[in-house]
């Protein structure tokens, strides 16, 4: 039995241009909803990896089936249909050509682009465009950036549901149509995402605050672990592993985003640094004078209070208010199917688990599984748990 389709308003085909993770997950989750997928890519392994996992058809296969030359590509044959939709999801350093490339290859198609970096390219795209006296092309294109991604990166790791219940941002400028923002908010709509519009500066202030500067702060503190030695890292616990977590993305791509985004990740670590000055000049009085002297109390109390008052502005579930969970920490064998008995046991005592961390020890031949719940119906899981032969683990 197939899976069921998604009903979705976009009407291809759709072209991606770049069949990296998010170019192949926005085609698997389009092909989902029976939309015609075109795909195109500079590196023919990534364009016929994207097209083996299912995110498209390779569109110079497309053409050259229906006999229609490339250079001819922007109008219909039998066989052929031009694309309605091209989604350029290329890096960012280079999307800026690939979108006005795109706004003439393709002359009756809407152009928006997932770069995680928007002022930048907006404003190349229009100068080039009025340089080149094709202002009038303007009016197709409409920025967009959906906020989801992972470590890994490629077709390989591609997702239908990547997107699902993510914000995804539309940045249009002065002289979008209507039309083309209603084709990038449907588009954003039908693989699951939650359309949002901003303008170009506010949204790459808000990624260089929520994405950006987390990934440098992240990848700085990983590098501190290059030298580290191994009995050090053998006392590594979750702490540790959920903070240097995206360190592990990847450098080339991370490069084209963060040097696309100076300003606003420059302006963020200026003010990050004062505090980091801060801390260090009352740490170092501390070194000086012994434990507890020049005024590092204070200064310490005061990051972990500020801590404490950012991460309780964070929303929490389905984007509404943060909430406060109970813990039941619980111990995990390494053995296949334990955790899944786990979910199938809450499950059927009628408790959802809000959300999840796994924890590894060193040379455990054992995890703990750290679920939040509900906290009018912890003490029941707790006893429910250990009925069931469960082992908790109790501070």
């Amino acid at each position: 039995m197939s899976a069921p389709t998604r009903v979705v308003s976009t009407v291809g085909p759709v072209l991606i241009i770049g069949s990296g993770l998010l170019g192949a997950s926005l085609g698997l989750a389009l092909r989902a909803g029976g939309v015609r997928v075109y795909l195109e890519d500079a590196s023919p392994t990534s364009l016929r990896l994207a097209s083996d996992v299912g995110a498209g058809v390779a569109f110079g296969d497309a053409i050259d089936e229906a006999g229609v030359a490339y250079a001819d590509a922007g109008t219909d044959a039998p066989g052929y249909e031009a694309p309605r939709i091209v989604v350029v999801a290329t890096p960012p350093d280079v999307a800026d050509r690939v979108i006005v490339d795109s706004l003439l290859r393709f002359p009756g198609a809407i152009v928006t682009d997932v770069a995680s970096v928007k002022d930048a390219v907006v404003a190349d795209v229009l100068a080039t465009l009025e340089e080149r006296g094709l202002e009038d092309a303007a009016c197709r294109y409409v920025g967009s950036h959906p906020m989801a991604g992972r470590e890994r990166s490629g077709a390989g790791a591609a997702d239908a549901d990547l997107f699902y219940g993510r914000p995804w941002v539309i940045v249009a400028h002065e002289t979008t149509w209507p039309r083309a923002l209603l084709a990038a908010r449907a588009l954003a709509t039908d693989v699951g995402a939650v359309p949002l519009e901003m303008n170009a500066g506010t949204h790459d202030h808000a990624v260089a605050l929520v994405s950006h500067v987390p990934q440098l702060v992240s990848s700085m503190l990983a590098a501190r672990l290059v030298d580290a030695p191994a009995q050090a890292l053998g006392l590594a616990g979750q702490g540790l592993r959920d903070t240097a977590r995206i360190a592990a993305s990847d450098p080339r791509l991370w490069t084209a985003i963060l040097a696309g985004n100076a300003g606003p990740v420059a302006s963020i670590l200026r003010e990050l640094r004062a505090d980091l000055d801060d801390l260090l000049h009352h740490l170092d009085a501390a070194a000086e004078l012994g434990p507890l002297r020049g005024g590092s109390v204070g200064a310490i109390n005061r990051v972990m209070t500020a801590g404490n008052q950012g991460v309780a502005r964070i929303p929490g579930k389905h984007g509404g208010a943060p909430s406060r969970y109970r813990e039941v920490e619980v111990l995990i064998p390494d053995e296949p199917g334990a955790l899944g008995r786990l979910f199938s046991e809450l499950g059927e005592a009628s408790i959802n688990i809000e959300d999840l961390v796994l924890e590894h020890s060193a040379g455990a031949q054992a995890g703990v599984a750290r679920v939040m719940i509900d906290p009018a119906v912890a003490d029941r899981c707790a006893a429910g748990l250990q009925e069931r032969g469960w082992r908790l683990i109790t501070h």
